[in-house]
């Protein structure tokens, strides 16, 4: 194994529970410990633990941080409160995505802004190299250890380990407090379309609190769960996964995300290219689908409309939940309606499909 890989502060409970390690990101991560489909179920009917600590956190601080953080991202900002988070992403002048994200809100002048492991080098380097007024950044992602407790028992299990009420962390908000006596950021955005929490805290209390929640988790469930049942969970919600979904060469407008992008705010990097785009109409759309036969859709696949290719896929997988075959993929705007039959190309053979609506599974973030 790559010996200049990174190791999360939980590497040493991954390896005594069996887990299946692989590389990704540049670090040692587990992507199984028993079945993805296990896993995946234990998150959507009682809880599952994610050590994500290979995110990454970026510090904006100064009077202009705010200014800043909104010329730098799609979203606004400003319309943001103390304790308050939002989803965003960066995109570069032709409109490709840099990154989408997570800005957290601590003060006017104070934020964090959590990014994808694979881009945080890149991520870095494009903020600072845009850095305007008075505002300072530091990569903080070495200063913290990140885990997610995700399921339909988390607020049971949190409640025996905080002396908050966690039911007063609304979503996108979160709070600084304890849990196990370690004190720590409290969030909860999720990305897996379950109640749930996101606990940032220093690495060198990381053991001690995953067997925290692991002791008050057990009555209810709680099983550790690895990069495939989250790569799952957050399929059926129709979730991006970057250098999937979305990367430099799709735009926001075509991948759904035009939610989070707010063409109505002052100059923001990309603006122009995306005033474009939405005048002229995207020209293909980010549409979910299901398989009508057996086969399992893979990233990079083709995808027909009447023996025309029209599209490609970007994700795909075997349903746990639903147990059938369902994936993301880009189709020329025309193909885009739901009930449009589709084709996907597996193995020189043409898979019947259909475009359905979307995400493929209530979400129930409360």
């Amino acid at each position: 194994m790559n010996n200049t890989l990174k190791k999360t502060p939980f590497y040493a409970k991954h390896s005594s529970l069996g887990a299946k390690i692989v590389e990704f990101a540049g670090f040692h991560m587990p992507v199984m410990y028993t079945s993805i489909k296990e896993e995946h179920l234990a998150v959507r009917q009682k809880a599952g633990l994610f050590d994500v600590s290979h995110m990454g956190e970026f510090l904006v601080e100064g009077e202009d941080a705010e200014s800043f953080l909104n010329y730098l991202t799609l979203n606004d900002v400003s319309s943001l409160i103390d304790f308050q988070a939002q989803y965003s992403a960066m995109c570069y002048p032709d409109g490709g995505i840099v990154d989408d994200l997570i800005i957290y809100r601590f003060e006017k002048n104070k934020y964090m802004m959590v990014v994808n492991a694979g881009n945080i080098q890149k991520d870095f380097d494009w903020v600072k190299k845009n850095l305007k007024g008075k505002v300072s950044v530091k990569n903080a992602s070495d200063d913290y250890a990140l885990l997610a407790l995700q399921g339909p028992e988390s607020m049971k299990i949190l409640k025996k380990l905080v002396d908050f009420d966690p039911q007063s962390v609304g979503f996108y908000h979160f709070l600084k407090g304890t849990v196990a006596g370690i004190p720590m950021i409290v969030s909860r955005t999720g990305y897996t379309g379950e109640p749930g929490f996101e606990f940032y805290h220093k690495p060198e209390e990381g053991e001690k609190l995953w067997d925290a929640l692991f002791d008050a988790g057990n009555p209810y469930g709680l099983k550790p769960a690895g990069l495939g049942a989250r790569d799952t969970l957050r399929l059926e919600m129709k979730y991006c996964l970057y250098g999937n979904d979305i990367d430099d060469t799709t735009n926001p407008l075509e991948a759904g995300l035009g939610w989070i992008t707010k063409l109505d705010k002052e100059d923001f990097i990309g603006k122009q290219a995306l005033v474009r785009i939405k005048e002229s109409k995207p020209a293909r759309k980010l549409v979910g689908f299901t398989l009508l036969e057996r086969g399992i859709p893979r990233h990079g696949y083709p995808v027909y409309s009447k023996d025309e290719e029209v599209g490609v896929v970007t994700s795909g997988t075997q349903s746990p939940g639903l147990d059938q075959p369902i994936g993301l993929a880009y189709v020329r705007r025309d193909c885009a309606k739901t009930g449009t039959p589709l084709e996907i190309g597996i193995r020189n053979k043409k898979i019947q499909a259909k475009i359905v609506k979307t995400p493929f599974v209530d979400s129930k973030p409360y």
